[in-house]
């Protein structure tokens, strides 16, 4: 793919980060605000961009909230997926990154910005071609990927596809690297259709191809973007263990693998990260995913702390001198340790 636009170089660093960082405590941002992972300063909310109509006024105003959030020292933690919105949250990103660069508000190493792939899509921008239509004509019809490809749960897992995702990615962010990158719901998407065996050499194929473009230094991190997979009683279909999957990454690229990152649903309904213990580690069993993320140095992040607003008309009582109902429901997510 040729692009015509020049991509923002670089990623997020820890010098970048930390004077983000402190350039937001000068303007009164608390230092409680932000959590260190892997020498990186980052927020402890970030803007997710999945929500919004694909119309030009919700283009507008989503570029314009990540302006302004980044610019005021809020935010620094962007995510995406390309499927958001057929590709048009991606290009929001990418236009509000621009013109904060442009600007000189901030450098790119300073923000933390993550994607996801798998699932299908279409280009939002080119409204008449549907979902299926687009596959066909851009991965089906040109011998990308098989028909076979596409999971019950609407998710490719091809090498090819992925290649391809990542790729338009890129472009859609106008990026030169994109600092995460996750893989989308894959076990969701996938549990019905194949046998955990087959399952786990798909993942390993896709794990190749992500370190292949860590190695061509066009993303930095990989992860697992999930839904229940880690929420699940180990003895449930659809579960999985963080361990085996941080094992086929160790498999595919040896201890300094890129796997470090996973996402999956917290909040006041969705409890299982904090309390249901699935997870083992070596020895050690009866472990919350929150703990074996400890234990294995993987990062986290959380989903849906609002529950997509359903939240907001929960009773909570009033604590640590919290009485504002968002808040109050932000900052018990956010509290909860090795989150």
């Amino acid at each position: 793919m040729v692009s015509e636009y020049q991509s923002i170089d670089g990623f997020a660093t820890a010098e970048g980060t930390k004077k983000f960082m402190e350039n937001a405590i000068k303007n009164s941002m608390p230092r409680s605000h932000f959590r260190s992972f892997d020498k990186l300063n980052l927020t402890s909310l970030g803007m997710g961009t999945y929500l919004g109509q694909n119309t030009i006024e919700d283009d507008k105003n989503i570029e314009n909230a990540i302006y302004e959030s980044v610019k005021s020292g809020a935010i620094n933690v962007i995510d995406s997926a390309i499927n958001y919105r057929s590709m048009k949250s991606e290009k929001n990103i990418g236009h509000a990154i621009k013109r904060l660069v442009d600007d000189n508000i901030i450098s790119r190493d300073q923000v933390f910005i993550s994607t996801k792939n798998g699932y299908i899509t279409n280009d939002g921008d080119y409204p008449a071609i549907d979902v299926l239509e687009y596959m066909h004509k851009m991965f089906i019809s040109q011998g990308i990927i098989d028909s076979k490809d596409i999971s019950s749960g609407y998710n490719v897992l091809n090498p090819n596809y992925i290649r391809k995702c990542i790729e338009k990615s890129l472009i859609n962010m106008q990026l030169d690297t994109i600092d995460l990158v996750y893989i989308h719901n894959a076990y969701e998407s996938w549990y019905e259709d194949v046998n955990k065996n087959e399952f786990i050499e798909m993942i390993y194929k896709v794990f190749q191809i992500y370190e292949e473009y860590r190695f061509k230094n066009k993303i930095k991190y990989y992860g697992m973007a999930t839904w229940t997979c880690f929420r699940l009683p180990s003895k449930e279909k659809g579960y999985l263990s963080l361990e085996e999957m941080v094992k086929i990454a160790e498999n595919v690229a040896g201890k300094e693998h890129g796997f470090r990152f996973i996402q999956l649903p917290y909040n006041l309904a969705y409890r299982e990260a904090f309390l249901l213990k699935n997870q083992s580690v070596g020895p050690d069993s009866n472990l919350t995913i929150l703990e074996a993320c400890n234990k294995l140095n993987i990062g986290v992040f959380t989903s849906v702390p609002l529950l997509q607003t359903k939240l907001l008309s929960v009773n909570i009582p009033d604590y640590l001198g919290y009485n504002n109902q968002l808040l109050k429901i932000i900052q018990i997510t956010r509290s909860t340790p090795n989150v």
